[in-house]
């Protein structure tokens, strides 16, 4: 995996949780304008729609720098529009880029031939 190939996933990563985070926040807020006077539903849709877009053009630029198959490709983006799951994407996404870093450990030191 190159270096840029890595940086994308990363950014991508980077920004699942806090999306996540931000959705959530989206929802309890829009909860307690229904049933109370607080109102931050400005505030937050704004925050959340600024990591979504985030989200979704790191997502386009790992899609296009790794390769994913469009099933791979589908289910990060359906974990972008689920409430939780930015934190499935960010941990499934930490264990793709660990095993990226072995594989290439093991291909410098010649244990595996690829």
């Amino acid at each position: 995996m190159d270096i840029k190939t890595a940086s994308a996933l990363r950014r991508l990563r980077l920004v699942s949780a806090p999306e996540a985070v931000s959705f959530l926040l989206l929802i309890i807020c829009s909860v307690l304008k229904r049933t109370t006077e607080f109102n931050a539903v400005p505030v937050m849709g704004m925050v959340h729609g600024v990591l979504f877009i985030l989200y979704v053009l790191f997502w386009l630029d790992a899609w296009n720098r790794t390769k994913w198959d469009l099933k791979t490709a589908a289910l990060y983006f359906v974990l972008s529009v689920l409430p939780a799951g930015g934190f499935f994407a960010e941990r499934k996404l930490k264990r793709e880029a660990e095993a990226a870093v072995i594989a290439s450990r093991a291909r410098r030191e010649g244990v595996v031939s690829a």
